[in-house]
């Protein structure tokens, strides 16, 4: 299987929680994330879908993930730091992504009052841990 169908499989699942923002007042659709990904062989992977919830000021540990993860934003803010790009903070409708064991540091709930919620699809080989402490 190549990355092609996989990440299109993924866009399927992504689309279906996407649709409602994606569309315009005409009912078309707009690009809301684009990001090259790198050149991987897909044999034997599989797709997550996985929400995570913080509540007001909470956050994880750093970690990384073996595979490809693609974020949106469903509910509040969410800070991150990737890699050795910048602090960022996304709101809802936001994307992100992160590579094949790429850092992420600095994730969590951007608000100390209210909640965050995101919605990660996690492409990794079938059957290793989605997630590891770095």
């Amino acid at each position: 299987m190549n990355r092609r169908v996989m990440l299109g499989g993924a866009g399927v699942l992504l689309a279906q929680a996407l649709i409602s923002s994606a569309q315009t007042a005409t009912g078309g659709r707009k690009v809301i994330f684009e990001h090259e990904v790198p050149d991987l062989t897909l044999k034997n992977w599989s797709a997550t879908a996985v929400e995570v919830s913080f509540g007001p000021g909470e956050s994880s540990a750093n970690h990384r993930h073996p595979g490809i993860t693609i974020a949106y934003v469903l509910e509040g803010e969410i800070r991150s730091k990737i890699g050795d790009g910048p602090d960022k903070v996304y709101t809802v409708g936001q994307m992100f992504i992160e590579t094949p064991n790429q850092l992420h540091s600095n994730s969590g709930n951007a608000s100390k009052t209210k909640p965050a919620k995101l919605l990660a699809i996690l492409l990794a080989e079938t059957g290793k841990q989605l997630t590891t402490p770095a």
